[in-house]
């Protein structure tokens, strides 16, 4: 029996949600500011676009999705050591499942943050090609509450500007994803194939 891999909501709820449903940009300073600011507007634009049936905002939202983010190296980063053993048909399975999986739990918080801006506040940059775009999520419904701090790491090292990890309030997503995945597959001999399967069930439970 499959030992139940639930992640944490919270970290999911408030990072893989917060990038599209971003608002207006501050000024951009560098590659990595001007693609979060540019896809703040696709995002909104998309949210709010009521001409869109459900089944067409699904669609055009995983294509907004996987255009924003590098689904593969996540994927791949989140096998942890379990990456270099397991063979290759398995970590491409994986990395399908990955990606239905991530969707799925975007699709299903996508409505929870309607409403809710978030604006950049700068950038730290790691390496000639490595930034951390910080911003603040905001929710107008309640202005006393302080932002929530929302960083993402980008890389712009490949024809295109990528998402590569959120942090929400110093908790990084892909990390503990890693973390997560990892004491899976202790627990389970390695078998990639079992932590597939988990995936593609709780998948299905997003969608239900």
């Amino acid at each position: 029996m499959l030992t139940p891999f639930l992640p944490a909501r919270r970290a999911i709820l408030a990072a893989l949600l917060a990038t599209p449903l971003l608002t207006a940009p501050a000024l951009a300073q560098n590659p990595a500011e001007s693609f979060v600011s540019q896809n703040i507007q696709r995002g909104l634009a998309l949210l709010n676009d009521k001409s869109l049936a459900p089944a067409q905002k699904r669609d055009q939202f995983e294509k907004f999705l996987l255009g924003l983010t590098d689904i593969k190296r996540i994927a791949d980063f989140t096998l942890g050591q379990y990456r270099r053993s397991a063979p290759p048909a398995d970590v491409a399975a994986f990395e399908a499942a990955f990606q239905n999986y991530a969707v799925a739990v975007y699709q299903f918080y996508f409505s929870k943050y309607s409403g809710q801006t978030l604006k950049v506040t700068g950038s730290t940059q790691r390496a000639p090609t490595d930034y951390i775009v910080s911003t603040q999520l905001i929710d107008p419904a309640k202005g006393s509450q302080p932002p929530l701090e929302v960083s993402f790491r980008v890389r712009t090292d490949g024809p295109r500007p990528v998402v590569t990890d959120v942090s929400v309030e110093g908790v990084w997503l892909s990390l503990q994803q890693r973390d997560q995945f990892v004491a899976f597959l202790g627990q389970n001999n390695g078998n990639v194939k079992l932590l597939i399967s988990h995936l593609s069930e709780l998948a299905k439970q997003f969608r239900s």
